[in-house]
């Protein structure tokens, strides 16, 4: 019996409509657009509007194309993972919640937390369970609505972030195409340069955390910087070094889109030239666990099958990692 492998046989992304650009940031807070610019290559970045609106209203739309895309039904779904460091609500998981939106009613789901390497992760667990031989169809979603956590006083950050997301099929596969390896990491002695102060079990909502402002994102960005350049690069180099894949056999780089600066460097200890890097973080920001399947989303008409795709990412935790996927399928 051949080998089963999980290939990725379609992606679908979603962006919300509102954009908020840096002439608009430069009104908020002490910032202009030549210097957000020059720093992370972000020019403007999506918003999610609207009252009661989560994960789920940017994960929904893009699943639900995702499945006319791929000609699948949502009762044929037999796993939804979804990757987010910003859930609807602390419980019940956003993939339940997706899953009842779009009518998976034979499919089981969680939420994966892992911050910009939770779609990194989903994929690697996803493929797990189509390698197992019992699972035929897994939908991994990446998705956050990032500026429900955002401080738009704190120019460290909200420079940075913007909402959207994707997803990809996984399907089985026995002719080699689909995700062949990873190299996963984590090191939690990194939790103190990016985090949340409360919200969470340690430190629960109270009026004080509130008036402290500890419910948005902390980033000590110059010591976060250091650690992704060296790390996502140097799981990047060791996937491909463990698949014998030289820079040219790479079609393409798809990295956690954090800042411009990070990917290049990346870019650079692999080898790989820029023609060859997928790059939307101008138009999105740093979506956390969107960002990846954004790319693949927005790159997929130029995707060949046979292609050989390194996808990236570093994030809070620490966690960082590489995976090796050889693409499925032709544009259609």
């Amino acid at each position: 019996m051949s080998k089963i492998t999980a290939a990725i046989t379609g992606v679908s992304g979603y962006a919300p409509e509102y954009v908020l650009t840096n002439k608009e940031l430069e009104t908020m807070v002490e910032t202009n657009d030549e210097w957000i610019t020059s720093r992370t290559g972000i020019k403007e970045r999506r918003i999610l509007k609207g009252e009661g609106k989560g994960t789920s209203h940017i994960a929904v739309p893009a699943v639900r194309d995702l499945l006319k895309k791929t000609n699948t039904k949502p009762e044929e779904i037999d796993l939804l993972i979804c990757a987010t460091t910003t859930p609807d609500m602390v419980f019940p998981a956003t993939a339940n919640l997706i899953t009842a939106e779009i009518g998976a009613v034979n499919a089981f789901g969680y939420d994966l937390q892992a911050a910009c390497s939770g779609f990194l992760y989903a994929v690697a667990t996803g493929s797990r369970f189509i390698e197992s031989g019992q699972y035929k169809k897994v939908v991994v979603v990446g998705a956050d609505k990032m500026s429900s956590i955002i401080d738009y006083t704190d120019r460290t950050t909200c420079i940075i972030f913007g909402d959207g997301g994707g997803a990809v099929m996984l399907e089985p596969n026995t002719e080699g195409y689909g995700v062949l390896d990873q190299v996963l990491k984590s090191d939690g002695s990194g939790a103190p340069f990016l985090h949340m102060k409360a919200g969470g079990s340690r430190k629960p909502a109270t009026i004080d955390t509130i008036q402290a402002r500890e419910h948005y994102a902390y980033q000590e960005g110059q010591t976060v910087f250091k650690f992704a350049v060296k790390n996502m690069a140097d799981v990047s180099a060791e996937v491909m070094e463990r698949n014998n894949l030289s820079s040219d056999d790479v079609a393409w780089l798809v990295p956690h889109q954090a800042n411009k600066r990070i990917i290049e460097a990346t870019a650079n200890r692999m080898g790989v030239t820029s023609d060859k890097v997928m790059l939307n973080i101008h138009k999105y920001g740093n979506t956390t666990s969107g960002t990846i399947p954004l790319c693949l989303w927005e790159y997929e008409s130029q995707l060949k099958k046979g292609d050989n795709i390194i996808l990236a990412a570093f994030g809070g935790g620490f966690t960082w990692g590489a995976i090796y996927v050889k693409w499925a399928y032709d544009p259609k």
